[in-house]
């Protein structure tokens, strides 16, 4: 069937970025002069060889080090990023007030911002002449100076916070300063004495917490450097090569494009924590190919954004809010890998079982053997981009930081990307490299076996067959990756606002108390219906525990519409840790709970980011696309219910592991999914009635929490369904 014959367009690149561009946040830019955008490209550059040789050699102190990353947020966004969105903000104006396009004031915030991200190391050690003393001095007890920078800096953080990211943010962030500032005016569990404005400046403006806190020092030594990579790994080929494998893997079975979809967007995840971005690479493809096979456009749309959205919770390289996490537990980054692995294969099942019932009830082939990427040619083609992925993984699994893992996949990267064995110049990039391995083993910060493979890595990687990346296209990947780090810097900035304040005050333990104690007056009021004389279904402390999750479940996804994940997970894990800590849940599992609602948000309507980028290809309803990718994510949205009544999923609990609780759970929650699946497409063996449909989405419902009680309840509830599913296929077979 060709495209012409079913109406499709094939998008090209600039209709895809432009996409991109308007539902990725902070991704859309103003227009600037060719001179000014070549002064901009070269200070993206400098910004990113600065994060990059940090993560090598050296990093300075936190307050420098943050200082500087704050420097080139302010300078960008300020460049970039108008006032206001409108379209006449983006477009080109003739105006003496404007340099290089940039109006004029923007370089006087920019100055502003430079100088209060700086003042703090300069003052660090004091500056006699003008009367500072040493920041130890000045701990809750701010001179003029402190207040002057540390006011400027929490305003101009909202600025950019608000600029890259839309209003939602900035105004939440707003409501927790009042609350600071005002707590004797708050009634009831939430009133407190009230902060000073000088004790208020100097929390949130010097390091530990607010601004110089735990999350912009992670984004600025870890996550900006994993976006990098990312973003230069896909350029030099990797996303491409994960898009051939998925096709070749699930094309030719019943509803291929559609698996091809997931399967993909499952690899694609593991380099990219952007939903968005995700969603434009690899629905470019799969997307039209879904709809020449016969998915409606909505259907196809949503299974891209469902799919697309696992990507902050596909390991190894996970979304910002999971390096963060490592932090806020004090765990290794890999633990929290290990603990992700279960919960992600979850949602793909989710999504992978909905996708292919739908094609059985759709009656959908799958791809002709002569539309699948030959497996012989793609690997032949593409073995080497996968090269900077293994080594970025064999180092941080072998313990070193997450940031010298980077360091690693960012130059092995560039090496499979620009250099070649026949082009003698590019061979400078595999030496370098080289050198670095080499001084780090004679230095014992590599083990030989380490030493080995890096080396080995940097060799092979200059035999890459395919075309290698000329130095403008480098630099224009450099570039890009800067951008895509510009909206979760400002937001680590902004939100670390919120952990100061919480810190300041104690509120999150306040609110979780009044999480919980709302829980129990529920389940007490609850707990006749779930009770049969001796026997009861549900004890009040489980339907506590159960109440209190779905609360802060709702609390993520309505506070989640138009808040990034990063932002979101710390605002509310510090609501929910507390509360769930009560209960008894374990402190990684009550985490993960917030991360995966929080990323739940994104395919949630009204506001669902990544459907509405599937719905822009799809040319599809935006609002349907988002239903669509709701129902899709089931696996997503009762994976955090599993792992919190079964801790042993996540492999490192605090409640231990054990290979036969774990394969009871893992069977039960698979099977919930899949039950659930059934009811949402309304198909299993053959079309399901509602009646059914509706036995199974409760049966598979209570399956997610794992005990035999729940267990055996659901399949006493499903087993006539199943029975009645045969009868009525082997009917059907007799008749045809």
């Amino acid at each position: 069937m060709s495209k012409k014959s079913t109406g499709e367009h094939e998008l090209t690149a600039e209709e895809l970025a432009e996409i991109e561009e308007k539902y990725d946040e902070g991704s859309r830019t103003r227009y600037v002069s060719p001179r000014a955008h070549a002064v901009l490209r070269a200070i993206a550059i400098t910004y990113a060889l600065y994060h990059y040789l940090t993560a090598g050699f050296a990093l300075p102190p936190e307050y420098w080090h943050m200082g500087w990353h704050l420097c080139g947020l302010f300078i960008l966004i300020y460049a970039y990023m108008p006032v206001f969105r409108t379209e006449g903000a983006y477009a080109e104006h003739d105006s003496p007030f404007r340099i290089g396009n940039i109006p004029l004031y923007e370089f006087v915030l920019m100055v502003l911002g430079v100088s209060s991200s700086l003042y703090l190391g300069l003052a660090w050690h004091g500056i006699p002449f003008l009367g500072i003393e040493e920041q130890t001095f000045r701990m809750g007890n701010p001179n003029g100076y402190d207040i002057f920078f540390g006011g400027v800096l929490i305003v101009l953080v909202l600025d950019i916070a608000r600029r890259s990211l839309g209003w939602v943010l900035p105004a939440i962030i707003c409501v927790f300063i009042a609350y600071a500032l005002l707590g004797p005016y708050f009634p009831g569990l939430l009133q407190h004495p009230g902060v000073k404005f000088n004790t208020f400046v100097s929390s949130m403006y010097f390091p530990q917490e607010g601004i110089f806190g735990v999350t912009l020092w992670v984004v600025s030594t870890i996550v900006f450097h994993f976006v990098l990579f990312g973003v230069i790994a896909q350029r030099t080929g990797l996303g491409q090569l994960f898009i051939d494998n998925a096709t070749i893997l699930a094309g030719r079975y019943t509803g291929g494009p559609a698996k091809v979809s997931v399967v993909s967007s499952a690899f694609f995840g593991t380099i990219s924590g952007s939903s968005v971005a995700n969603t434009v690479s690899t629905g470019a493809l799969t997307i039209p190919n879904m709809k020449r096979l016969g998915y409606p456009g909505r259907f196809a749309g949503g299974v891209e954004a469902a799919a697309s959205a696992g990507g902050q919770i596909t390991p190894p390289i996970m979304g910002a809010a999971a390096f963060i996490m490592a932090e806020f537990l004090e765990v290794p980054y890999t633990t929290i890998v290990i603990a992700a692995i279960f919960p992600a294969m979850l949602h793909y099942v989710g999504v992978f079982t909905v996708v292919h019932l739908m094609a059985r009830k759709l009656n959908l082939q799958g791809l002709a053997a002569d539309m699948l990427p030959k497996f012989r040619q793609v690997w032949r083609e593409g073995w080497a981009n996968l090269i900077p992925l293994v080594a970025l993984l064999v180092v941080l699994f072998s313990g070193y930081t997450p940031y010298m893992a980077a360091f690693c996949g960012i130059s092995l990267t560039v090496v499979a990307g620009a250099a070649r064995r026949d082009t003698p110049w590019t061979l400078v990039f595999p030496a370098a490299f080289i050198a670095f391995v080499v001084w780090k083993y004679l230095g014992a910060g590599f083990d030989l076996p380490m030493t080995m493979i890096l080396v080995g890595g940097s060799i092979l990687a200059i035999f890459n067959p395919q075309k290698r990346l000329e130095m403008p296209e480098l630099s224009d990947a450099v570039e890009t990756g800067v951008k895509y780090a510009l909206a979760v810097g400002a937001a680590s900035a902004a939100v670390g606002i919120v952990v100061g304040v919480i810190n300041t005050t104690g509120v999150g333990f306040r609110i979780g108390f009044m999480v919980t104690s709302g829980a129990a007056e529920m389940a007490q009021n609850l707990h006749w219906f779930f009770q049969y004389g001796a026997f009861e279904l549900f004890s009040i402390e489980d339907l506590q525990l159960f109440l209190s999750l779905v609360l802060i479940a709702i609390a993520c996804i309505l506070m989640g519409a138009g808040i990034p994940t990063t932002a979101l997970y710390i605002m509310l894990v510090s609501v929910a840790q507390p509360a769930l800590k009560q209960l008894g849940v374990p402190p990684i599992a009550s985490h993960l709970f917030v991360l995966y609602y929080g990323v739940v948000a994104e395919i949630t309507p009204p506001v669902c980011t990544s459907a509405y980028a599937a719905a822009a290809i799809a040319n599809s309803n935006p609002f349907k696309t988002g239903m669509s990718a709701f129902t899709l994510g089931l696996g997503k949205i009762v994976a955090p219910m599993a792992f919190v009544y079964a801790p042993v999923l996540l492999f490192v609990s605090s409640t231990g592991f054990n290979l036969l609780e774990f394969s009871y759970a893992a069977t039960s929650c698979i099977l919930g999914v899949v039950a659930l699946s059934s009811a949402v497409v309304g198909y299993f063996l053959v079309p399901m009635s509602v009646p059914e449909r509706i036995l199974a989405a409760f049966a598979g419902l209570i399956a997610i929490a794992p005990s035999w009680q729940t267990d055996l309840f659901a399949l006493a509830l499903v087993s006539p369904i199943i029975l009645m599913q045969v009868v009525q296929k082997r009917r059907a077979l007799a008749a045809s």
